[in-house]
């Protein structure tokens, strides 16, 4: 968790995407609605809807890191379509600035 808030909003509780994506865990609106978020800007609220959204991904992939990150950036349609990480360049780097991180941080993505 602390890996996406750092690459979503540089730990920026007020960030907004160009695309409409809010707060710490840079949620869309109708994601943070699904996960329980009234406050996207609320960063107890995000980050706890970010850790629902990122464990229904994860669950939703198998526990595979790669494809819940990449479904955490583009949708998990998207990633169900391509059949994995969808070749957008923008997604690609995303899951590797993440995995990056989050080995600083000490975590383990195998």
């Amino acid at each position: 968790l602390k890996a996406v808030a750092a690459a979503e909003s540089g730990f920026d509780p007020r960030a907004v995407s160009p695309k409409g994506a809010l707060g710490l865990m840079q949620l869309m609106p109708g994601t943070a609605r699904e996960v329980g978020v009234s406050d996207p800007f609320d960063p107890e609220q995000s980050v706890r809807g970010g850790a629902r959204y990122l464990r229904s991904l994860l669950d939703r992939f198998g526990g595979r890191l790669d494809l819940a990150l990449a479904a955490y950036n583009a949708g998990p349609g998207v990633v169900e379509r391509h059949g994995g990480v969808p070749p957008y360049r923008e997604t690609r780097e995303y899951v590797r600035r993440v995995i990056k991180i989050f080995g600083r941080l000490g975590g383990d993505s195998s």
